[in-house]
């Protein structure tokens, strides 16, 4: 296993959509996958995309920790080819980092809820209903594989800056609307 170099913002390989994975099972996406294991390890986050470390493969990988918002956990998923589908129109603004992007920040607007279905390294259909936190991460790593950065996505550009500013930032929203709830 390697950790691989992730492309950052402006490379070719993150501004195309990805080509399909023909053979999921075959050898060299398990190694594949089994390097961009050890990069997300190394780089710490949630979720990576194949683009993300030059292959131009439509492959995602991801997991849901327990504690992130008090959602349920999702097991590390290899999801390859991917399909989404939004259930229902409701949209949620949440901030967004990337390791492509590194040191950055931005609110964006994506479905609460989705389906999403693809294959597995062992060719099993995959399909799972997600919200909240968890379908935000299978949107953001799936804009990758069409060539789309979550900056793309930002509706006011008022919300986006670096990370330790817009951390700032986020925890008023969440203050403000906590207060609001009340």
């Amino acid at each position: 296993m390697a950790i691989l170099k992730i492309a950052r913002m402006g490379h070719a390989v993150l501004r195309e959509p990805a080509k399909p994975v023909a053979d999921p099972t075959a050898p060299e996406i398990r190694r594949l996958v089994d390097d961009m294991v050890e990069t997300l390890a190394d780089a710490g986050g949630v979720g990576l995309a194949a683009p993300q470390v030059h292959a131009p493969l439509r492959l995602v990988i991801f997991e849901v920790p327990p504690d992130r918002n008090g959602e349920e956990a999702v097991p590390f998923t290899v999801l390859i080819n991917p399909e989404i589908e939004p259930l229902g129109d409701d949209m949620a603004l949440g901030f967004e980092a990337c390791l492509s992007i590194p040191g950055m920040m931005g609110a964006v607007a994506r479905h609460t809820r989705i389906r999403y279905r693809g294959v597995g390294l062992d060719g099993a259909r995959i399909e799972r209903e997600a919200r909240d936190f968890h379908a935000r991460v299978v949107q953001h790593e799936s804009d990758h594989l069409d060539g789309l950065l979550y900056p793309m996505r930002i509706r006011d550009m008022r919300l986006f800056g670096f990370a330790e500013e817009m951390e700032k930032v986020a925890a008023a929203m969440q203050m403000e609307a906590e207060n609001a709830a009340e």
